[in-house]
């Protein structure tokens, strides 16, 4: 593939991926100002694109982008409020390295894939994903500066464009049809021009910000290392890793390479040395965005040199402040709304994932107890949240991990049938 074919397919992957939501998501609960939230996109943005280049090009060899994952979201926040934000750069750094060991030189992690991680088990971790996000998105529109009813009202916009958008571009089979794959860079820019008409908007900390910048090593806070951080986000670990093999099972399908030992464990390895290396700037934990597995049966371009060039388009736009002053100053509920949707989308594509398995009395307490759990853990009242122990405030911040773990723990305890068996994972959503 030549290298301007390359350079146009890779920028088209990286505006397909959406991938300052998490990141703003995150400043959001740490309370930062416009500066830190830019600056925490930025390192976003720089991790990403390191760890896009280290899996693509030396680990997986696969064409797998990579960006931030919504599950630490909620643990993350709950760490860098009650611990500080070098709690929770430390926290990052132990379970990244013991990920890349277990692929190499242990090898091990394609036995846990085979026996740990049927379709049951991936289907339901991303459905307790959108589940317990989804609380999250609602409360940061009704929490959001400005009346209730502007506030309504901008939502309402901004989910209406993003809807529409989605929508025109599935049904449409001429040039309308890309206008999906912008769908949320439009609707985020319709609905702060809304936004603007109501005065919510204010772009002076943009006319400050440079245009480019070099990073800074451990820019949000030297990292410190406690044990009770350390555990909770080694289990959620665990369960980005659900999360982005499905992604991978997807993007072979979607390639037609088959997906061996090796490549799970070279992916391991590359996870977790992309999750180390982002972890200098602070960025949140990283996972294969199973978006880019669409833009490549579209576009039908299956080689790894177009995602290695993303990786090099992430790792530029993380140097440009300016840029990321402009994305941390969309308003809060314009943001939220466009989170809600994706958590929708997130839900529905994990009930896509379950269907895989039969629909068994056995089955359905496996998928069921899980979100009932994990929406337990969303909604404890914060007075008892934070009179727990740190440890069990962190886990419980995060209605995920509790979800994902009494999936993991149903899906072997119960007796199952041979009837209730399924089949290995083949999708992922982020």
């Amino acid at each position: 593939m030549s290298v301007g074919k390359s350079i146009f397919v890779g920028f088209q992957h990286v505006l397909a991926m959406d991938l300052f939501i998490p990141p703003i998501i995150l400043a959001g609960l740490l309370s930062f100002s416009v500066a830190d939230s830019a600056l925490l996109i930025q390192m976003t943005f720089i991790a990403c694109g390191i760890a896009t280049i280290i899996q693509a090009g030396f680990a997986m060899k696969l064409p797998v982008m990579q960006g931030p994952s919504f599950v630490p979201l909620s643990a993350l926040a709950a760490i860098g409020t009650t611990s500080g934000m070098g709690a929770m750069i430390g926290s990052l750094i132990p379970g990244a390295l013991l990920i890349a060991l277990l692929g190499y030189p242990l090898k091990i992690f394609s036995k846990v894939v085979r026996k740990f991680i049927p379709p049951i088990v991936a289907g339901t971790v991303i459905v307790v994903v959108g589940f317990s996000l989804m609380p999250t998105a609602i409360n940061s529109i009704y929490s959001a500066e400005g009346s209730f009813n502007t506030n309504i009202f901008i939502a309402f916009v901004t989910v209406a464009v993003l809807i529409s958008s989605m929508y025109i571009g599935e049904k449409a089979k001429t040039k309308w049809k890309h206008i999906k794959v912008a769908s949320v860079i439009l609707a985020l820019g319709i609905g702060t021009i809304v936004a603007s008409f109501f005065g919510m908007v204010d772009f002076s900390s943009v006319r400050d910000a440079a245009w480019f910048a070099m990073p800074s090593i451990f820019a949000l806070g030297t990292p410190t290392f406690e044990l009770d951080a350390i555990l909770i986000m080694l289990a959620i670990y665990f369960i980005i890793m659900i999360e982005t093999t499905g992604t991978w099972f997807t993007v072979g399908n979607v390639t037609e390479e088959k997906l061996d030992d090796k490549r799970l464990n070279g992916g391991a390895f590359g996870e977790g040395l992309g999750c180390f290396a982002g972890s200098f700037f602070g960025g949140t934990p990283v996972t294969g965005y199973s978006t880019n597995a669409g833009i490549i049966a579209i576009t039908g371009v299956k080689s790894r040199k177009p995602i290695i060039a993303g990786g090099v388009f992430l790792l530029m736009f993380g140097m440009m402040p300016k840029l990321m002053t402009v994305i941390a100053s969309i308003p809060p509920v314009v943001i939220s709304s466009v989170f809600a949707i994706i958590c929708v989308v997130i839900m529905m594509n994990g009930f896509k994932v379950v269907k895989q398995a039969p629909f068994t009395e056995r089955n359905m307490l496996v998928i069921g107890i899980p979100i009932m759990l994990a929406l337990f853990a969303v909604l404890m009242p914060a007075d008892i949240l934070y009179g727990l122990p740190s440890i069990v405030t962190y886990f419980v911040s995060s209605g995920i991990a509790i979800g994902a773990i009494a999936a993991l723990i149903l899906n072997l305890v119960l007796p199952e049938k041979k009837e209730d068996t399924g089949l290995a994972p083949k999708l992922n959503v982020n």
